[in-house]
């Protein structure tokens, strides 16, 4: 019996390989002969890279960039020599978990270190890029990024634009001319579950910048800064699209990928499986387990187990989710092609303990289906 391992992290509790592993012990407990095949997965956000790095056998990379207020900090990313691919989590160099709350600026945290992430991968030889966005803490439109790789954004006086998003309100023209030659012949791929335009009560900047400390005042300056860069860019490029989906994941990021370099942006969770080949490991497999810390009714919105029981239903595995709590509204998945919901930890476990023991209670939830399966 083939059974494709394919879950995302739990979330503070274990990555996506150890779930992995947790739910290989369950099944060989159970039935010693079963050929296990593990994809870890991911959806675009946090573990990307570790999960893309761990199915295709690839090493991860330190770098040295600015955070999104300019200060030298160590990132890292992901490459894969033998398909020449680097995999990046923008939040590595531009997240807002780098900044403390009370040092948080929206209107100057600029996507420089990302560009410089870019810069690397592409000096180690990469001929491809995935770029994960989210937990960002920028509003710049992919500014920051665009300037580290050679492009520059210069005011009406013919001096260069400070670094941030609010610096924008003023940008005269964006010169491409100096963008590192190498970006014409790769290919970059955009994971993100973000479908916001660049502008609009819908946007990057009325959506996500109060969750990065802006207030009213402040959403409006970056309104204004996001509208005056979609009118500059589309005089320098002779097009533009502020408002298609996704334009304005990561604070517009999404918008300069696309719009600068020629991106292809998907939902994370298809990115992924197609980077780490989930269809292909797929075939012949009765079932495939899949889960993560928590899935409720928002999980059909393009999280890990809903994409992956997406991809299954291709191939005609079955689809089992494991899950440290399974809210009542996530019985809603089992009208997408999910067999069932497996809580792997009892009610009213404290949580401290239930992260501790997570790979444990996999583990054991696993072999306890298994030996469903079996019976």
């Amino acid at each position: 019996m083939k059974i494709v391992l394919a879950p995302d992290s739990f979330k503070e509790s274990m990555s996506a390989t150890e779930a992995v592993a947790a739910m290989r012990a369950g099944v060989l407990e159970v039935i010693p002969d079963a050929e296990c095949v593990g994809v870890p997965m991911a959806d675009g956000g946090e573990g990307t890279v570790d999960a893309v790095v761990d199915a295709l056998h690839g090493q991860h990379v330190e770098a040295e960039v600015f955070d999104p207020l300019g200060r030298p900090i160590n990132a890292r990313y992901g490459y894969i020599p033998l398909r020449q691919l680097a995999v990046i989590e923008m939040a590595a160099a531009s997240g807002l978990e780098l900044i403390p709350p009370d040092q948080r600026d929206v209107l100057r945290a600029s996507t420089f270190g990302v560009g410089q992430l870019i810069r690397s991968a592409l000096d180690r030889g990469a001929e491809e890029l995935l770029i994960g966005l989210g937990g960002s803490a920028t509003n710049d439109g992919g500014a920051g990024m665009l300037t580290a790789l050679g492009a520059s954004f210069v005011g009406a006086d013919g001096t260069p634009l400070a670094p941030g998003g609010a610096a924008l309100r003023h940008l005269d023209r964006i010169d491409v001319s100096g963008l590192d030659p190498r970006l014409e012949h790769i290919r970059i791929h955009v994971a993100s579950d973000v479908t916001a335009p660049l502008l609009g009560s819908t946007g990057a900047s009325a959506v996500f910048g109060p969750q990065k400390g802006a207030t009213p005042a402040d959403v409006e300056i970056l309104e204004s800064a996001l509208t005056q860069l979609a009118t500059v860019t589309s005089t320098t490029l002779g097009k533009t699209s502020p408002q298609r989906r996704g334009a304005g994941a990561a604070g517009g990021l999404g918008f300069a990928l696309v719009e600068f370099l020629g991106a292809e942006s998907k939902p994370g969770v298809d990115e992924v499986a197609e980077t780490v080949g989930l269809e292909r490991a797929l075939r012949g497999a009765a079932w495939v387990f899949t889960g993560e810390g928590s899935v409720d009714a928002q999980t059909v919105m393009g999280k890990t187990p809903f994409g992956v029981a997406q991809t299954a239903g291709r191939t005609g595995a079955r689809v089992v989710i494991f899950a440290g709590r399974v809210a009542p509204d996530a019985s809603v998945l089992l009208e997408h092609g999910v067999e069932r919901l497996v809580a792997i930890t009892a009610e009213g476990t404290p949580i401290e303990q239930a992260l501790r023991e997570g790979a444990q209670s996999l583990t054991r939830a696993t072999a306890d289906f298994c030996r469903h399966i079996i019976g």
